[in-house]
C-alpha cells in the first residue's frame, strides 16, 4: 500500500497505548507526530500540541499526513457524557475525520473500543460485524465514532475501526473475572494490531477488534485476522 515511509499522525500519544504503540516504532517504516495535550514520555519523533476539540488545529495537524492513528479520547468508561464523552470523544473525533478526509489521508484509524459492543450478554461471541450495542456513555460515544468512519468511506480515505479491548502490558490474574481475561490485548498484540491496521490493503470501512490469542474469546478475530493480517501471539490463558 505504502513507500518507503509513511508519515502518520497519532493523536492521543502520550496515552498508555499511544506510548507503547510510538516506542515500538523507532527503526520502523513509520514517520510518526505525535500529538496530544500534554507531552508525555521522551520519544524520537516529533511532538506537537493537539486539542482535538479545536477544528482548526486539527485540520493543521493533517496537512501532508498519510495516516491519522486516532487515539484521542477521554478513556474512563465512567466519563461523563455531557463533560467528557461529548467534548472530547465525540466532537474530538468529528474533528479528526473531517480533518483527515479534507486533507486527502489516505488511512484513518479510529480507537473504538469493546465498550461500543458491550451491551451484548457474555454468552454471545461478538463479531465484527455485529452493530454497535454499548451498555455505557463512553459505549456511545466509541458507537458515534464507528458509525462515523462507515459514513465518510465513500472517499478517498479507507477507515479501520478497532474495538480495543481490555489492554494491559500483562495478562490478568487467574482470579480476574472471565470476561476480564477473555477480553484481554497484550502492548505486544496491539502493537502488531495498530501496524496493521496502518498498511492493511482495506477498502472503505471495516471493524476489526482488539484481543490477544486468548484460549476463550469475548470477541472474534475471524474478520480482523483476515481483513487485517492481524497474528496476535499471547493468550491470557497461557
Amino acid at each position: 500500500m505504502w513507500g518507503v515511509s509513511v508519515k502518520v499522525l497519532v493523536t492521543g500519544a502520550s496515552g498508555r497505548i499511544g506510548t507503547a504503540f510510538v516506542a515500538g516504532c523507532v527503526g520502523g517504516p513509520f514517520d510518526i507526530v505525535r500529538s496530544d495535550t500534554r507531552v508525555g514520555e521522551d520519544a524520537p519523533f516529533p511532538f506537537t500540541h493537539l486539542d482535538v476539540t479545536a477544528a482548526a488545529a486539527c485540520r493543521r495537524a493533517c496537512e501532508g499526513m498519510d495516516a491519522v492513528l486516532h487515539l484521542a479520547a477521554d478513556p474512563a468508561p465512567t466519563a461523563p457524557f455531557l463533560e467528557r464523552v461529548l467534548p472530547l470523544n465525540i466532537v474530538g473525533t468529528f474533528n479528526m475525520v473531517e480533518a483527515a478526509t479534507g486533507a486527502g489521508v489516505e488511512r484513518f484509524v479510529f480507537a473504538s473500543s469493546a465498550q461500543a459492543v458491550e451491551g451484548y450478554p457474555l454468552d454471545h461471541q461478538i463479531r465484527e460485524d455485529d452493530a454497535p450495542c454499548p451498555a455505557n456513555d463512553y459505549g456511545v460515544g466509541k458507537a458515534f465514532g464507528e458509525a462515523l468512519c462507515a459514513s465518510r468511506a465513500g472517499g478517498p480515505t479507507s477507515f479501520v475501526s478497532l474495538r480495543i479491548a481490555n489492554y494491559d502490558t500483562q495478562p490478568p490474574a487467574a482470579t480476574e473475572p472471565l470476561r476480564q481475561r477473555m477480553a484481554w490485548l497484550s502492548a505486544r498484540d496491539a502493537n502488531h494490531l495498530l501496524e496493521r491496521s496502518l498498511v492493511a490493503p482495506v477498502v472503505g470501512s471495516t471493524v476489526g477488534h482488539g484481543i490477544s490469542d486468548n484460549a476463550s474469546k469475548r470477541m472474534s478475530l475471524a474478520q480482523t485476522r483476515d481483513v487485517l493480517g492481524y497474528a496476535p501471539q499471547d493468550d491470557a490463558f497461557a
